[in-house]
């Protein structure tokens, strides 16, 4: 199987709802194998009736039980995937209508790398803007592509799941130790998915900065003047963002 799908949800019916609707934008092309993977945490919204409903389409496999967060989550999925490649899609996040041209160029791909692409980041009132992936030496600084448009080989994962003691940017964590370890980046030209800010990454600018820093002292090992210098930006640049998404 080329991809597994990977949603974490939690009293979140409308946002699984919606990545369901999106991933018919990947099953256009019936020679794309991919599965759907979907871990609720235990809501009572009528989530777990609604993928009982789906009878397997997409190949869709679920558990709905309490965890201990998001990353916990994140790594049950894992543990669940059969796929080649796997790429995150929390719930309320879609794909893009191109995605399946994306997609289709993973076929016959080593996966000894993480593959990026561009993400759509909405940030309401009808503002929209193109996130373009980014070499890979951004790492020193930050994700070099959103986590929604990054597609990471399955064994990388098995071997580096998510930190749950990095509240926030525990997918910088597990992207850096694999990058560390000698999976490379590399860059496919189109756009995966589309998504709304406002989650834990956007709202808790903060946390997320100090958790950087911790992701570029203890794992890419970076000098403590650049670990600063980076620090200070992101501040800046997440600042930035957070205003943006509280004007909409």
């Amino acid at each position: 199987m080329l991809l597994s799908v990977i949603t974490v949800a939690f009293r979140n019916y409308e946002g699984v709802v919606k990545t369901w609707r999106s991933l018919a934008h990947l099953a256009r092309d019936p020679s794309l194998t991919f599965e759907w993977i979907v871990v609720d945490g235990g809501s009572n919204d009528g989530t777990a009736e609604f993928l009982e409903k789906r009878n397997g389409q997409y190949q869709l496999r679920y558990v709905s039980e309490p965890d201990n967060g998001l990353y916990d989550a994140m790594n049950k999925g894992i543990n669940m995937a059969n796929g080649k490649f796997v790429l995150f899609l929390n719930s309320g996040d879609g794909f893009h209508p191109e995605v399946a041209q994306f997609v289709r160029k993973l076929r016959g791909c080593q996966d000894d790398s993480m593959f990026l692409g561009d993400a759509m980041l909405d940030f309401g009132d009808g503002n929209q803007i193109r996130r373009s992936a980014k070499q890979g030496w951004y790492i020193y600084h930050s994700l070099p592509a959103s986590h929604q448009a990054i597609f990471f080989p399955l064994r990388g994962l098995k071997n580096y799941p998510y930190d749950v003691q990095y509240r926030v940017s525990s997918d910088y964590a597990l992207t850096a130790k694999m990058y560390k370890s000698g999976f490379r980046f590399k860059r496919i030209k189109g756009l995966v998915s589309e998504f709304s800010m406002g989650g834990v990454s956007t709202t808790n600018n903060i946390q997320l900065c100090q958790d950087a820093k911790k992701v570029q002292r203890e794992i890419l090992r970076m000098p403590a003047l650049l670990t600063e210098l980076s620090y200070l930006l992101r501040l800046r640049t997440t600042g930035k963002a957070k205003a943006l998404y509280n004007k909409a």
